[in-house]
């Protein structure tokens, strides 16, 4: 029903993702960091970029999925941002036990002891009630609005074509259908499920890539600044606050075509190579064996119904295809001048794993990768970071890890005129 929506043609293409984008870096993302610079005398610490850029994610899914009008805005609403983020984060390590244990845990929690404390629970309930009021205030917008074509913002791109992909289903296949028993007996539910599915993992994987990706440039001031010497080759540049047009508009001017932020050569070698090393998702991913039996690489005969796994920590590691693995090092990804033959790079591309591959790969992994190269351009064509503190920013273990400490303090300065 929706994998068209995700693609890279369609947002490179889709007036509502442009439109939601301006909006979110002009008037949001830059002018939050702009303040912090001028206001850092009384913020020594820098700033949180893990928790800003988590707000500034959430901030792009839920425009995608709601339209502006009914998405979020953490980036300007902090207290709500910090209160969100808790309640979301504070669930991760409790995880394991409903998915993999739903029985005994239902049991235990039950009649012996919870497993699974309260607030767990709790905050599900408050996540799950806020995604609904986006929800139908979804809803509402629709039937009082009509049309948004005079603001492609408001477009709620990802629950229209739900909408529409279930009345499809509903008038072709009805009874017939794999999904009457869930989807069509109960469509607003399913579509609350399905949206929830889309917010948590559009923000929190798109955060920890930006917040790593942030933090390997502020430890490699020459590779900063060979970034924004590329990112100034746009055109029009993303520059804050934009210049007042000859007729004295000082609207937002238009972003560059999303098709050329997405081809600049070293923009993409470095998330590629942050992606590698940093997979904001780099537990296992498991999979049941086919019946009767099956063969996997060397490996004939395995019985039908096994769970076997990969991981794309473990993956990305292969020396054998990325020598020195614990190294960053973008330019595994400069196909242009790294020299390997084109065997070494279909291998190198085979590899890559961080948004898994084949048919449940993550559907949203072009979504992401347009709105990381979309925030870094916005960021390093006007701004410079440098690190404050960034102790725990290994990432911990888990199957979504962000930084073990939960935070990284990042300094930011305007940037100055890049050398020719």
């Amino acid at each position: 029903m929706i994998s068209n929506i995700y693609s890279k043609s369609f947002l490179q293409n889709s007036p509502a993702f442009a439109a939601q984008a301006k909006v979110i870096l002009y008037d949001r993302l830059l002018p939050v960091i702009s303040n912090s610079i001028s206001s850092s005398f009384q913020n020594p610490h820098g700033v949180d970029v893990y928790d800003l850029f988590n707000g500034a994610t959430m901030d792009f899914i839920s425009a995608y999925l709601f339209g502006l009008k009914n998405s979020s805005n953490f980036l300007k609403d902090v207290s709500y941002r910090r209160h969100w983020l808790r309640l979301y984060q504070g669930r991760h390590r409790y995880t394991f036990y409903a998915q993999e244990l739903p029985r005994l845990t239902r049991f235990l929690n039950t009649f012996i002891y919870r497993i699974v404390p309260e607030f767990v629970d709790s905050a599900n309930e408050e996540l799950e009630e806020w995604c609904r009021n986006r929800c139908d205030g979804t809803a509402k917008f629709l039937q009082e609005s009509g049309a948004w074509d005079a603001e492609p913002g408001n477009e709620p791109v990802v629950y229209n074509a739900i909408k529409a992909g279930i009345a499809k289903e509903e008038k072709i296949r009805g009874d017939e259908s794999a999904l009457k028993e869930e989807t069509l007996k109960f469509p607003d539910l399913s579509i609350y499920s399905e949206m929830i599915d889309h917010l948590a993992a559009g923000h929190e994987t798109a955060g920890i890539t930006i917040t790593y990706l942030a933090w390997h440039l502020s430890i490699d001031p020459i590779l900063q600044k060979a970034l924004r010497k590329e990112l100034l080759t746009l055109s029009p540049p993303i520059i804050f606050p934009p210049p007042a047009s000859s007729t004295g508009d000082s609207s937002s001017p238009p972003l560059p075509s999303l098709k050329d932020i997405d081809t600049l050569p070293l923009l993409h070698s470095i998330l590629m190579e942050t992606l590698r090393l940093r997979a904001a998702i780099p537990g296992g991913l498991p999979r049941m064996t086919p019946y009767p039996s099956c063969q996997i690489g060397p490996y004939h005969n395995i019985p039908g119904g096994v769970r076997i796994g990969a991981q794309a920590h473990s993956v990305h590691r292969n020396e054998k295809v990325f020598p020195e693995p614990e190294r960053f090092d973008h330019m595994r990804w400069m196909d242009a001048e790294n020299g390997y033959t084109e065997e070494q790079r279909r291998e190198r591309d085979r590899t890559f794993w961080a948004f898994s591959s084949g048919a449940r790969m993550c559907i949203g992994s072009h979504f992401a990768v347009q709105e990381i190269k979309l925030m870094v351009a916005a960021i390093y064509s006007n701004f410079t970071t440098t690190v404050v503190n960034d102790d725990g920013v290994d990432q911990k273990d888990g199957y979504t890890c962000g930084p073990s400490a939960g935070k990284l303090f990042l300094h930011f300065e305007h940037a100055g005129p890049v050398e020719q």
